[in-house]
């Protein structure tokens, strides 16, 4: 005997089998046994007896909405959120599905950035090469003496972007009660940062009084080795890259992008090489381009 039985003495004639139900919804009841297992659409009534599952057709829409909800490849845990939601507010779980679909959209181009440089460099051939280094168009920019807010720290790469983050809202913060910002935050790589070496790398956030931020300084540095120090005008050869291009291993496209051109102009660096984050991160997409990948070179 199956599962998929009539409802006759169950006193109510909204009740589908599961079999009627999946029919309705256009899902197997494998699937929907799946969502009762996973917690996101359990079955109106359970016979005690049998075990069988009844489902009401109100049921209808959640059914196809999970459903829709896993081709995305969303997580279970979100779906059960959004579903959740959508019997509560629509519009607010129209926005969670939104901002789950920015991420992906995030994930997939920077993969899309990292297989492109895999791409040139498991070829081999020159001309694969010349096409991912042709992306990055470097230029050379001159920058002032600035006074600079920092703060220093031993990380592998894949603890860098959180610290980035984290270190440069505090000093930004410091730099509040220090005349504020006066041109764009900057990491410095003063050694290598990968997942085998630990820099440290430096954040460095321009500010408008110098006394003010070595008084800062000196409350805030020992618990974040913060300090001040006058960074020198400088010549920089730079690339400016998106969001996406961001992430690593792929940054490293960019870098060497710049070495480089510096190689081919004959010239060496004068100084440790940066990043320099123009643009509000939270705000910006994919695509849009929001850090200047530099080396200091000779005036």
């Amino acid at each position: 005997m199956t599962e998929d039985v009539g409802v006759d003495g169950y006193g109510d004639d909204d009740l589908l089998t599961i079999g009627a139900f999946a029919a309705r919804a256009r899902l197997s009841p494998k699937a929907l046994r799946l969502y009762d297992r996973l917690g996101l659409l359990a079955p109106a009534h359970v016979d005690e007896v049998s075990g069988y599952r009844f489902y009401r057709t109100s049921q209808t829409e959640r059914a196809r909405l999970v459903a829709l909800l896993r081709r995305l490849d969303m997580p279970l845990a979100l779906i059960g959120e959004v579903v959740g939601l959508v019997e509560l507010d629509g519009p607010a779980a129209a926005e969670r599905l939104a901002a789950y679909w920015a991420d992906v959209e995030a994930r997939i181009a920077a993969q899309r950035t990292l297989a492109d440089y895999l791409r040139g460099r498991l070829s081999g051939r020159s001309s694969e090469m010349d096409e991912l280094y042709g992306k990055f168009v470097v230029e050379t920019a001159d920058v002032p003496e600035r006074v600079v807010l920092t703060e220093t720290r031993h990380t592998l790469a894949d603890e860098l972007p959180a610290w980035i983050g984290a270190s440069l809202g505090r000093l930004e913060a410091g730099a509040r009660e220090c005349g504020g910002v006066t041109a764009a935050p900057f990491v410095v790589y003063h050694s290598e940062v990968s997942m085998e070496s630990d820099g440290p790398a430096e954040s460095c956030v321009p500010v408008a009084d110098e006394a003010a931020a070595r008084a800062w300084a000196q409350t805030h540095g020992r618990a974040w080795e913060t300090a001040v120090r006058v960074e020198p005008a400088r010549r920089l050869a730079y690339t400016r890259i998106t969001k996406a291009q961001v992430a690593h291993p792929q940054i490293i496209a960019a870098f060497e992008a710049v070495e480089r051109w510096m190689s081919e102009q004959g010239i060496e660096p004068a100084g440790p090489c940066r990043e320099g984050y123009f643009a509000d991160w939270d705000a910006a997409g994919p695509d849009d381009a929001v850090c200047d990948i530099a080396f200091p070179v000779g005036s």
